[in-house]
């Protein structure tokens, strides 16, 4: 079964809004990882606008699973990852005026720097996925930067509009696993899933684990951050 991994980043926008103490991302991990999350996953950005250091510092200390920290290649955040030593690192794009991560990382046309990046936290003991659209040529490049991961970017599937569009991207979804895994990479995905879609990505199968953020603390908005965990637990479990 794919394990789910709690992206916690939107607990942080909430807590910014205010620039205050509430609410705290760090204790949102620990309910998250109590109804069943197997990992919490977090966002450093260069601008800060959500995650700052301070919670990734105490999340290293207090996380009970796995941590996987999303990143840009810059050295600067590079160099803060290789000192806190998340189980994984997920190398992805980042734009200044992004609302979210709006697609995979071009791995092809930012080969050098992607696989400086991969070597420095690979030589530090941290294993690296790098987040890409089910694209076969991204993911080909993938492989040739060394990288243990692709986390395939699930956006375009997420946003169809017509059930053709969907089964579309769901194919190129399918086929990315396929290759990825012909290659020898682990294989996680990510981006706009929520309770309604994740079903037909995870029936898919050769999926390691589902990053889910936004849905998740939507719905715990809602009906409380334990709850929202469990039903996509459950969906993921029995898809």
């Amino acid at each position: 079964m794919a394990r789910l991994g709690v992206n916690i980043d939107h607990v942080a926008t909430i807590r910014q809004a205010r620039g205050g103490r509430e609410p705290d991302p760090v204790t949102a991990a620990a309910i998250a990882e109590l109804a069943g999350a197997d990992g919490i996953t977090l966002h450093l950005r260069e601008d800060r606008r959500h995650i700052q250091e301070r919670d990734l510092k105490l999340l290293r200390r207090t996380v009970q699973s796995r941590l996987n920290l999303e990143m840009a290649t810059a050295p600067e955040i590079v160099q803060i990852a290789l000192a806190v030593k998340p189980e994984m690192c997920t190398l992805v794009p980042e734009k200044r005026q992004e609302l979210t991560t709006e697609g995979g990382l071009d791995v092809r046309l930012n080969m050098e720097q992607v696989v400086e990046a991969v070597d420095r936290l690979q030589d530090g003991g941290i294993a690296v996925s790098l987040f890409v659209d089910p694209d076969p040529a991204q993911v080909k490049a993938a492989h040739k930067t060394g990288a243990d991961y692709i986390e395939i970017h699930t956006g375009a599937y997420a946003e169809a509009e017509t059930a053709e569009e969907e089964n579309r991207e769901l194919a190129k979804i399918e086929a990315a696993i396929k290759l990825a895994t012909k290659l020898g990479l682990g294989v996680n995905a990510g981006h706009g899933l929520n309770y309604r879609n994740i079903k037909k990505v995870a029936a898919l199968g050769g999926i390691e684990e589902f990053n889910v953020g936004h849905s998740i603390i939507s719905r715990a908005v809602l009906v409380g951050l334990d709850r929202a965990v469990r039903d996509m637990v459950e969906l993921i479990k029995y898809a």
